[in-house]
């Protein structure tokens, strides 16, 4: 029995045996074709040159580089309008940054509104777009020149001689920035979104090595990279090998183009800093950049602020650091300018390195706290493009309850580009955003716009834009009117058509108060009080007459008493009043 058990199975037994080394084979071969991630060849480690952090000892896990993919589901997908703002999820970000198409009053259900982010393998080739000659865009060709002429290995300005300037290498901030750091022991930390469509090379690899360089590690969670559907070869593969070498970046690249508010949108949505930092992919970093603005952050989180934008030259990538005390402005044709700091400003601060109250914050780079962000609106996801987005957050910040500040101490450099190498169509953009900015925030004030810019009025005529999403938020959040803005942030734009005699704060010669409105946020109608002033101005006295009685207005303090009472006139120093601002005739 036992023989004749060993014949049956014998043939079994061969058969097993020759099955077990075949797959061994295979297996074999399968490893060799994919080893396991411990056997794969590891990216070179960041050069600790790059590394030169206060705090260089202290070093994040960043974990994995990643690249993603921003790809529909179906082709032809429309979206409908974002949900209500109380917060905005990742999900809700994607959906805003993928309304791209007119059918906003369908929805489709589904969480994601049909997109999904698909991870790629970083040596796959990319297939997008045919390779071109990427040095030779008209786009950017004179720039790029500039910048690639002997320096297409330089990832810093240090590396590159013919772009040195001494100013640079000695900085440009004021001494008490050096005297007075701000404390780090509790800053949050920075997610930076840099956002390009076919920029150059250099320039942005030099942006990127800019912030690794100067940005402790300990208070940047990461860079997100958004490729806004750019057609140069040289940002295809190339660009992906690159930050596959480059400790905690990553790399999002979206199939549509979509704008610079909507790909910011999309950087903000992968972020996880707590404070995010938007820059243009041609800035340089300056040393003690990014501490400022996360201290200043901290203390408010409904601030919005921005370093002081010292300028490169775009032809020949000198560095020329700002001197003067600026702020950001707008005109009514709702273009963004820089202007010196007037000089009731200047007196109200208490040094020359404290925050600078702005109108404006310029779009070059700006940073927020993230929640804060995504709770009041995040950007206008149908801005179109390019042009106004750093207006419109400017002006919903300061209208729902935040404040816009530009940090001395803080710098960083901005190539400005020739104006006139912008296209026909992102001009043609910057005003479909401007007339979309008008019909949301301006008001009755827009007439005043329209005014100033035909173009504008033209444009608006031939069809009005859909603002009930953002004319809902200003409800929500409780914003206030253009005319707020105007009076208490930026009265020197207040139209001189509309301008009154007589504005600003209301001192008493006599006894060193000022009229106030007793209730909070200058709500029209409310009660007037005394209360004490927070300066002075030298401007001419004179008597406030009540016309039907004919009696004057009259501060009295007393022991347990402050208050504004109607008296006979008699010029008495407590009648004697005067305004911050007077218009003469010539002004109206």
């Amino acid at each position: 029995m036992l023989v004749r058990k060993r014949r049956r199975h014998g043939p079994c037994r061969r058969q097993a045996l020759l099955a077990l080394l075949v797959l061994g084979c295979v297996l074999l071969m399968l490893g060799a074709l994919h080893p396991p991630p411990h056997a794969l060849p590891r990216a070179p480690p960041v050069p600790q040159a790059a590394v030169r952090s206060p705090q260089a000892a202290y070093r994040l896990d960043f974990g994995d580089p990643q690249e993603w993919l921003l790809e529909s589901e179906e082709e032809d997908q429309e979206y409908g309008p974002l949900p209500p703002l109380v917060s905005l999820r990742e999900d809700q970000l994607l959906v805003a940054v993928a309304s791209l198409r007119a059918g906003r009053n369908r929805s489709r259900g589904g969480r994601g509104g049909g997109y999904r982010l698909i991870q790629r393998p970083h040596k796959q080739q990319d297939a997008e777009a045919p390779e071109r000659d990427w040095a030779a865009e008209e786009e950017d060709g004179e720039d790029e020149a500039a910048s690639e002429e002997g320096e297409r290995t330089a990832l810093s300005r240090e590396e590159a001689p013919s772009a040195r300037s001494p100013a640079h290498r000695g900085g440009s901030r004021h001494p008490l920035c050096l005297q007075q750091p701000p404390p780090t022991d509790s800053l949050p930390t920075a997610s930076v979104v840099l956002c390009f469509h076919d920029e150059a090379w250099s320039t942005l690899l030099r942006t990127v090595h800019s912030i690794l360089d100067t940005a402790p590690r300990a208070f940047l969670k990461e860079i997100v990279l958004v490729d806004d559907l750019s057609q140069q070869g040289q940002l295809k593969m190339a660009l992906s090998e690159h930050v596959a070498r480059l400790e905690g970046v990553k790399l999002l690249r979206s199939n549509r183009r979509l704008g610079a508010s909507r790909a910011r949108m999309l950087g903000a949505a992968r972020a996880t800093g707590d404070v995010l930092v938007f820059m243009d992919t041609h800035c340089e970093c300056q040393p003690g950049w990014l501490e400022p603005l996360l201290a200043r952050i901290a203390g408010d989180r409904s601030r919005v602020v921005s370093p002081v934008l010292d300028v490169i030259d775009w032809k020949t990538l000198q560095y020329y650091p700002s001197e003067d005390q600026q702020r950001g402005v707008l005109d009514w044709k709702l273009d963004f300018h820089w202007e010196p700091l007037p000089e009731r400003e200047r007196r109200a601060l208490t040094s020359p390195v404290s925050p600078i109250r702005s109108p404006v914050v310029p779009g070059g780079v700006v940073a927020m706290d993230r929640h804060y962000f995504q709770n009041t609106g995040a950007y206008d996801p149908l801005l179109s493009l390019q042009g106004g987005e750093n207006l419109e957050l400017s002006l919903k910040t300061w209208l729902c309850g935040g404040s816009v500040e530009i940090l001395p101490c803080s710098r960083v450099g901005h190539l400005y580009r020739n104006e006139d190498a912008h296209s026909q169509r992102e001009r043609e953009a910057t005003l479909q955003n401007k007339v979309r900015i008008a019909e949301t925030w301006l008001g009755s004030f827009k007439e005043t716009f329209y005014r100033h810019s035909p173009e504008a009025l033209s444009l608006s005529k031939a069809g009005k834009p859909d603002c009930m999403e953002r004319q809902q938020l200003q409800r929500r959040l409780g914003c206030r009117t253009f005319h707020w803005f105007l009076a208490n942030v930026y009265p020197e734009l207040y139209p001189l058509e509309r301008r009154p005699r007589f504005s600003g704060k209301l001192h008493n010669t006599g006894l060193g108060f000022c009229a106030d409105c007793a209730a909070e946020g200058a709500a029209p109608g409310c009660a007037v009080v005394l209360a004490p002033c927070s300066d002075a101005q030298q401007q001419q006295n004179g008597m406030i007459v009540h016309i039907l009685s004919g009696k004057c207005m009259e501060a009295v303090v007393q022991e347990n008493n402050k208050d504004l009472y109607l008296r006979e006139c008699d010029g008495k120093a407590s009648q004697l009043w005067r305004f911050d601002n007077v218009s003469t005739v010539d002004e109206r």
